[in-house]
């Protein structure tokens, strides 16, 4: 029997012509809205009063965000890309209308390539230091009236005038690698006079369209989808995290995605050039050393592993070594008490490890998250499929966040980016847990319990939609299926 038609009339024409209008609108209008609210989220000076509003703000965002996610389906292919670049500087610019609202680490960076263009190792000084005081800028270190801000740390010796500062933990040496001292300094070196914090956020800025752009590059390669590179450029994490406040794990996130994307092409020579790319974003954010069980996915032979993982080794050392020989004290820094503080070393101290905690006894943690992490890196290194280092990476790094709950949401921008490459949306519900924990921490006074629930949540996501896609993916093969082998099979 043949199909009933519907006779083509003006009246149907137009009343489809205006539902294509309307469905070509909704992506840029979810955009827009999603711009304006970034913009008002950004400019809330809420982290010290109004926590839950200033969270509740971000949630909207991130709703938002989905939305415009899924109206991109529906944008014609030709017009993908020039609407997502579009959306992506939009985005981006509205981490620029404000200071950093939700950290201060910017103030460190910018004191650390102070300190460096003076001709000074920044491992050797601690900000409060009597040593390099003779280069601090007012804005970095106030005094008076202007240091009875929240976020101010006072800066002993100042007498009877209040002196202090807007880096946190003036009291111990710098924790950044050497490529990220390298990135301070040229910013310094190119900020004008009485620049402040503007040029690490225009830096910034840059780096995460920089993303964009290799993401693009690298799914065109592939024959992927590009809206997938929107789970970046459009995700509100990016603007606040990687432009308003700044972060250097910016950098290691373009880094991490070059040496991805060279390591999935194939020969020697490309995979030792991803292992460099690899190396620099360790060297920048120790943290993308998560993602070397991906970059080594489906490896069977020790060449082709040592082309990966001597680079990278390599980098790192070459980079420490001018630093090592200028610097007085360990160019470490603060790494071991950073460790200390956070919990790392001693779950029952923070709250890290919540989820294993609310299973095992605190004792077990540290060796059953050790245990996991080995299993699902060699899982991947075994199983996982080389043309996509991406998809590896993503499984180890997202397990890594589930198992030891970090509470600083600007550690999920590589998680981000992954997510970007591979398509698996739904663990960007762990940097919407990581944000939850960090806004709201200072508001429920219980982190332990809070970040239970929010990664909790994030957990129960990830395992139901990939349970469907499981199933999904049983019922297309099936559906493929030689007819035969069907009728045998029922």
């Amino acid at each position: 029997m043949k199909p009933r038609t519907v006779p083509t009339t003006p009246a149907t024409l137009g009343a489809r012509t205006a539902v294509l209008a309307s469905t070509a609108l909704l992506a840029p209008t979810a955009l827009l809205a999603l711009t304006a609210a970034l913009v008002l989220t950004v400019r809330h000076d809420g982290y010290f009063t109004d926590g839950t509003g200033l969270f509740l703000r971000y949630a909207a965002c991130w709703a938002l965000f989905a939305l415009a996610l899924l109206a991109l389906r529906k944008v014609h292919a030709a017009h993908v890309v020039p609407l997502l670049l579009a959306g992506a500087l939009a985005v981006a610019m509205t981490g620029l209308v404000a200071p950093p609202r939700t950290s201060t680490d910017s103030y460190r960076y910018a004191w650390d390539g102070r300190v460096q263009s003076a001709g000074i190792s920044p491992y050797d000084h601690a900000p409060q230091d009597p040593g390099p005081a003779r280069l601090r800028d007012p804005w970095l270190f106030p005094t008076g009236a202007a240091c009875a801000g929240p976020d101010r740390a006072p800066i002993p010796g100042g007498g009877p005038v209040p002196h202090c500062t807007r880096i946190n933990r003036p009291a111990v040496h710098t924790i950044y690698p050497p490529v990220a001292e390298a990135y301070f300094l040229a910013v310094d070196q190119l900020s004008p006079q009485g620049a402040r914090h503007k040029p690490l956020q225009i830096g910034a800025g840059l780096l995460s369209l920089g993303v964009t752009g290799t993401l693009l590059l690298i799914l065109r390669r592939r024959c992927r989808d590009p809206r997938r590179a929107a789970c970046w450029a459009w995700c509100p994490a990016v603007p606040i995290e990687a432009v308003n406040n700044a972060h250097v794990d910016v950098l290691g996130v373009l880094l991490t995605v070059m040496g991805l994307g060279l390591v999935a092409r194939r020969g020697l020579r490309h995979r030792a050039a991803g292992g460099l790319a690899l190396g620099a974003a360790v060297a920048t954010k120790l943290m993308p050393a998560v993602v070397l069980p991906g970059a080594l996915s489906g490896v069977r032979r020790v060449r082709d592993a040592a082309a990966v993982l001597v680079p990278v080794a390599a980098f790192v050392l070459l980079t420490y070594l001018p630093y090592v020989l200028l610097s007085h004290d360990s160019v470490l820094g603060y790494l071991g008490g950073y460790v200390d503080e956070e919990g790392y070393d001693d779950p029952s101290a923070g709250s890290r490890y919540a989820l294993l905690r609310l299973l095992l006894p605190d004792s077990w943690a540290f060796p059953v998250l050790l245990a996991a992490m080995a299993g699902v890196s060699l899982y991947v290194m075994r199983r996982g499929d080389p043309g996509r280092p991406w998809s590896g990476a993503l499984l180890v790094t997202g397990w890594a966040f589930v198992l030891l709950t970090p509470g600083y949401s600007w550690y999920a921008l590589l998680l981000i980016a992954l997510v970007a490459l591979d398509g698996r949306w739904e663990w960007l519900g762990i940097a919407l847990a990581g944000a939850a924990v960090y806004l709201l921490a200072p508001v429920v006074g219980h982190r332990p319990a809070l970040s239970v629930i929010a990664y909790g949540a994030a957990v129960l996501v990830i395992v139901a939609v990939g349970a469907v896609r499981r199933r999904r993916g049983t019922c297309e093969r099936g559906a493929t299926a030689p007819v035969h082998d069907r009728v045998r099979n029922s």
